[in-house]
């Protein structure tokens, strides 16, 4: 199964509840952090949320 490297792009300050809590739940706390997680669909609903403060690539 493929892998998803996501960076964290952009800061949270000023943005929705729901967007800082979808940044926090996938494992980003600052600025440049990287998490690798597993390509399903959760995942992906959850970058597309914040598909403007992070940045995806697929491994």
């Amino acid at each position: 199964m493929a892998k998803l490297r996501i960076t964290l792009e952009k800061s949270t300050a000023g943005r929705k509840a729901n967007q800082i809590a979808t940044v926090k739940a996938l494992g980003l706390k600052k600025i440049r952090d990287v998490v690798e997680h597993e390509d399903n669909p959760q995942i992906r609903g959850m970058v597309n949320t914040v598909s403007h403060l992070v940045k995806c690539e697929e491994i």
